[in-house]
């Protein structure tokens, strides 16, 4: 797949709204990139991840995908089973980032981390910190979509469609001081 495809794909499926948003890292856009939108459809679902794999470059060799709960688990297996590896994903408990399930990560892991969307890197870094903190080697960062923010980890990152979208502190949106009424789709204030 090329660009102009990954992005009909999105298009196609509903995955890029409109309106005025709060996103994950509690700043605001006109845009949302809800991929979970795209990732109703297994088939587009599988033929995003063996591009992604296949963009990665060899030499990262991961034995070991994790993504991050809710957004990335579905594009992370799909990424694993492209890469034919092991995969875990992470999920918040009490607002920090940890490992349940009993899933563990060996020291010995090379690990790729596997988001759906990153506008900062926030959850990413927590993930990466899991990494760390097992002793094991953070080879990469990939994502369907890098929307372009002041990312906020340490690993090489291989996005499969950067998306220029602008994204403002709220002290800053024009839409909130206009009463726009804002949507926060999200999944990090899930209950």
């Amino acid at each position: 797949m090329n660009d102009a495809e990954i992005f009909d794909a999105l298009k196609q499926s509903g995955a890029i709204r409109t309106g005025h948003f709060q996103l994950t890292s509690g700043l605001h856009s006109d845009t949302y990139v809800q991929c979970a939108r795209v990732l109703e459809f297994p088939d587009v679902t599988t033929q995003l991840a063996r591009e992604m794999a296949t963009r990665l470059p060899v030499t990262l060799n991961p034995d070991l995908v994790i993504a991050p709960a809710v957004g990335g688990i579905i594009i992370g297996f799909a990424v694993a089973q492209a890469l034919d590896t092991r995969f875990i994903f992470s999920e918040r408990q009490d607002g920090k980032m940890t490992l349940r399930r009993a899933f563990e990560i060996p020291a010995d892991a090379r690990v790729l981390v596997v988001e759906d969307v990153v506008t900062t890197g926030g959850s990413v870094q927590e993930v990466i910190d899991l990494i760390d903190a097992a002793g094991a080697t953070c080879v990469g960062v990939t994502s369907l979509i890098d929307r372009g923010g002041d990312l906020r980890f340490d690993a090489d990152y291989y996005p499969l469609l950067p998306m220029k979208v602008e994204a403002w502190d709220p002290t800053e949106c024009v839409q909130c001081k206009n009463g726009v009424p804002i949507d926060s789709p999200g999944s990090r204030r899930l209950s």
